[in-house]
């Protein structure tokens, strides 16, 4: 590897607590030390990890990041050690992250889909706010010059996409980013309410496009985009049907992407008035066996494997594909859509 910091911007997708993967990779990426991050567009979990590194940036370097980090997901252990919502002995007995088996898990899934967070929840109670509160400085955010950052959300009244740049960024921002409308009340920002961003940008790519002069951007993926097995049971049926919504934004910015860079390549365009991006993915097939149930699992000790495993799908990434970085893309584009 050389010795100057290659420049890359940073897609971080939404995903509960498989957003502790996205962690690991970060992590490791700022450990690593061979990467400028230059731009990160986050949704949802992913804005969560975005904020509270660009705010450990500012305030101490790598360094400062990887502990903001560190203490932003223990404190949403401690937060859900709290929570009745926890795994049942069964799934704890079949050795799976699942709360599949848990009564309290189940009762509140059924009450979801009868009854909405203004009915069940009038206080609007959300613990996640006072954890992000407690460990982003968001002023400290909003003078951030590098990385430059990009938070999605999804415009309740219009359906249309809204990304907050640097300046927007506020606790509500980052709360409307990871605002699930089955779970919370619409977060208002500037009098307009916002629900998740994943449903329009699971995160968008296009900011990183317009706004940095990086051609690399690497995506960190947590939903798989492909399955290869028919869903039967109806939990299954709904966490499908949950990630081909959430992933269908994303593969629309990805195929025009491809479009432009073999519009580049024929000659159709001129490099010098577009840029050609280089799209790389950060992924794991461990957590495709993962139900959807786990994503509301913040024990310490799976938050912690699943760091465990974002450090190691960054480093093998790292190990494959460096010498790739400023060249070429190491996400083959085509096949996706094949």
């Amino acid at each position: 590897m050389g010795n100057a910091p290659k420049k890359i911007n940073l897609a971080l997708q939404g995903g509960g607590a498989h957003g502790a993967f996205t962690w690991g990779v970060l992590d490791y990426l700022l450990e690593d030390e061979h990467f400028e991050i230059d731009g990160i567009s986050g949704t949802s979990a992913g804005a969560m990890n975005a904020v509270v590194m660009t705010s450990g940036l500012q305030k101490g370097g790598q360094q400062a990041a990887r502990q903001a980090l560190e203490t932003f997901w223990h404190e949403v252990s401690k937060t859900a050690f709290l929570s009745p919502v926890k795994r049942s002995p069964i799934d704890i007995a079949l050795g799976q992250w699942s709360l599949d088996f848990s009564p309290s898990y189940l009762a509140f899934d059924l009450i979801s889909r009868f009854a909405s967070p203004y009915e069940f929840n009038p206080l609007n109670v959300n613990p996640l706010r006072e954890v992000v509160e407690g460990v982003v400085d968001f002023e400290a955010v909003k003078c951030c010059d590098t990385p430059r950052l990009f938070v999605a959300a999804t415009n309740v009244y219009s359906g249309k996409i809204r990304v907050f740049e640097q300046h927007e960024i506020s606790l509500d921002a980052v709360m409307a980013s990871a605002c699930l409308p089955t779970l919370f009340q619409a977060v208002e920002v500037e009098g307009e309410p916002y629900w998740d961003g994943g449903y329009m940008g699971n995160p968008p790519l296009y900011p990183l496009f317009y706004h940095t002069k990086t051609s690399d951007t690497v995506l960190i993926q947590i939903n798989p985009v492909e399955r290869r097995e028919i869903p039967k049971t109806a939990r299954e049926i709904l966490n499908r049907m949950n990630e081909i919504t959430f992933n269908s934004s994303l593969l629309r910015e990805l195929r025009a992407v491809d479009f432009v860079s073999r519009l580049i390549e024929e000659g159709k365009l001129s490099r010098e008035d577009y840029m050609e991006v280089h799209m790389h993915r950060i992924s794991a097939d461990e957590l495709s066996p993962l139900q959807a149930s786990s994503k509301v699992n913040a024990e310490w000790a799976f938050l912690s494997e699943l760091k465990a495993i974002g450090r190691q799908a960054a480093a093998k990434w790292v190990d494959e594909n460096y010498n790739a970085i400023g060249k070429r893309s190491t996400l083959d584009l085509r096949s996706e859509f094949s």
